[in-house]
């Protein structure tokens, strides 16, 4: 399916729209109701008004019961319109004395009663009152029905309804304008913060002025300027590290070039030789950066999720370490003392938690005297599992600690290529861990602090 572009002028219209358009249809309803019932009440009282007139025109003739409807009576519910009028006086129970006899006739339950009837398959509104008449001792009820066509009932209802239907339309039409150009006026500083964002040099540095944006936006905006100064520090990192990185690796290959100049001048094959074993050192100096140039973009890249389920023994982990750099330390006369009281497991990769702990040790190893200690000790606390590195070296002064895990970062003339910390620093992030810096408890020397989050055991399947 195409990704179609969303308008958000359109869409805040629409939520406008659909809305209105409820508002409308059950305003428009209600005002038709109530024109209406008010039409009704109209035709209802004229109505009531002609059967009085005509049932207090009922008289006594002897013993019988005459009524004489005058014209004027009929126009009381007469209508410009030409509505039709029916009427029929009657005796309860008995003969009719006026009117026609075709109107319907209906059970007087109460008077007077309105209902909606059928005169000559003309629909009409009527009314029926009941009059007692008194003579000689006698009651008789008169039944007077009078009943009109809704010609002019459904005229008046449209009189009342359309204007105010229609000024209900023209309200909500005057509204989406109104609203239509305010979403355009305040979208103005959107458009013309977009428009001052893309003719910025690509050189300068981009950042959203949140001077002329609405308050709702600020949050996103402060947002989106801090992920310009990730990718901004990212981008420098790189470039930084890509400038070091070229500087580190031209060393070794120009001291190879004038090495390979100076066998070429040599005829003494004792010369060559040595040259040549000088140029095997540059060249195993320039291996060795860069395998770990490799090392840092593999720790950089790394992600958690792809260690989960991995449970790492702590113990292997050291002892990866430890075997990988004990003639070293066997040379430099630097004994390596390993404490790990219990058994500790971490979940994450074996193979780049010993290369953590590998670079940890090597500067150790690298940076105390002869004849010192560089101990390990491992130890579980509260969920997680803690590993501390502790040489007898100068230590790194507190202002410079940060910076010892940037690629590169040397505190002394030590040999050395300065990304072991880097590289440790990125795969402890990888796995969820912490390292920090600290000053030895004697004062003398570094202490490296490790800390990971704990693993349970991992389960032995019955064999």
């Amino acid at each position: 399916m195409k990704n179609r572009k969303r308008s958000l002028r359109a869409r805040l219209l629409l939520w406008l729209i659909v809305p209105m358009t409820a508002f409308s249809l059950v305003a428009g309803w209600l005002t038709h109701e109530n024109a209406r019932r008010t039409a009704d009440l109209l035709q209802d009282a004229a109505l009531l008004a002609a059967a009085r007139v005509m049932a207090a025109d009922v008289r006594w003739s002897g013993d019988d019961l005459v009524a004489s409807v005058s014209p004027s009576t009929i126009q009381i519910v007469g209508t410009p319109q030409g509505d039709q009028v029916f009427y029929r006086v009657e005796i309860a129970g008995g003969p009719v004395i006026a009117g026609t006899s075709d109107f319907p006739e209906t059970p007087l339950a109460d008077s007077p009663r309105w209902y909606d009837a059928h005169v000559s398959q003309m629909p009409i509104r009527a009314v029926t009152l009941k009059r007692p008449m008194y003579d000689a001792g006698r009651i008789v009820d008169v039944v007077v029905s009078v009943g009109r066509t809704q010609i002019a009932r459904d005229a008046m209802v449209a009189s009342l309804w359309k204007p105010q239907l229609a000024y209900i339309l023209g309200s909500i039409a005057a509204m989406m304008v109104l609203v239509y150009a305010g979403l355009t006026l305040e979208l103005r500083p959107l458009e013309r913060l977009a428009r001052g964002l893309a003719a910025q040099p690509s050189q300068t540095r981009v950042r959203i002025d949140t001077t002329d944006v609405h308050a709702e936006l600020h949050p996103l905006i402060a947002a989106f300027n801090a992920c310009l100064d990730i990718i901004e520090r990212q981008a420098l990192t790189q470039r930084r590290f890509i400038a070091d990185a070229a500087h580190q690796i031209r060393t070794p290959l120009t001291l190879l070039g004038i090495q390979l100049q100076y066998a070429r001048r040599q005829h003494n094959l004792e010369d060559v030789r040595e040259t040549l074993l000088a140029m095997h050192h540059s060249n195993r100096a320039m291996v060795s950066l860069i395998n770990q140039l490799l090392m840092l973009a593999q720790a950089e890249a790394a992600d958690y999720t792809a260690f989960e389920g991995e449970v790492v023994d702590v113990r292997e982990v050291a002892a990866r370490a430890i075997e990988k750099l004990a003639l070293a330390a066997q040379r430099r006369g630097i004994e390596l003392v390993v404490s790990i009281a219990t058994p500790l497991f971490v979940t994450g990769s074996e193979t780049l938690l010993s290369e953590v702990l590998s670079n940890i040790l090597d500067n150790a190893i690298r940076y105390s005297p002869k004849g010192t200690q560089v101990a390990i000790d491992a130890s579980q606390t509260a969920g997680a599992v803690n590993i501390h590195v502790l040489d007898g070296g100068p230590g790194i002064p507190t202002a410079l600690r940060e910076r010892a895990f940037e690629p590169f970062f040397r505190a002394s003339d030590e040999e050395g290529s300065g990304l072991g910390l880097a590289i440790a620093r990125e795969i402890v992030r990888a796995h969820r861990g912490t390292i920090s810096l600290e000053d030895a408890p004697s004062g003398q020397g570094l202490l490296v602090k490790l800390t990971f989050p704990a693993s349970e055991l991992p389960s032995q399947n019955p064999s």
